[in-house]
């Protein structure tokens, strides 16, 4: 898959730059990518390439594993009645957690939203992930097939 994958994605890139963010960036670099993911908090139309998505989610994998880390490390404490009780930095993870995870569950459901339009399914698709395990199998799949010139059907430009 080339980095310009459609002939109309020539007329806005102009051959060098980034896109517009109503379009797809496909071959997207990881800092453009996490870019454009935050500045496209709660939009759930348009289109998102394999590469913003993927960089994305490893950017969220990697903070996960740093949060979760910061929780292990926190330790536990011994309460009076000898029930163990998270540590302070236990705390201070968790916290960290729920930040994080509020902070990002909207912009990542829109990202795969928008992930699915590039496929050419519906965004409704994102509700998969309700079922356990079978749906974020799914979801995988769904995510990883390659993008569909009718995806552009989605496409909205603001300009």
């Amino acid at each position: 898959m080339s980095y310009q994958q459609y002939p109309q994605q020539q007329a806005y890139q102009g051959g060098t730059g980034e896109p517009p963010l109503w379009a797809p960036y496909y071959g997207a670099p990881l800092p453009a990518a996490v870019r454009r993911f935050f500045k496209k908090y709660a939009t759930f139309s348009g289109r998102a390439s394999r590469s913003e998505y993927w960089w994305w989610l490893l950017v969220a994998v990697v903070v996960g594993i740093i949060i979760n880390v910061i929780t292990g490390a926190g330790g536990t404490t011994v309460a009076a009645d000898g029930s163990p009780v998270p540590g302070p930095g236990a705390t201070v993870g968790l916290i960290l957690a729920i930040v994080w995870g509020l902070a990002t569950i909207v912009p990542s459901l829109a990202l795969t939203a928008r992930r699915l339009h590039d496929v050419n399914l519906s965004g409704w698709f994102v509700l998969l992930g309700i079922v356990p395990f079978l749906g974020a199998v799914a979801l995988l799949v769904l995510t990883i097939l390659p993008s569909k010139p009718e995806g552009q059907r989605f496409d909205a430009p603001n300009a």
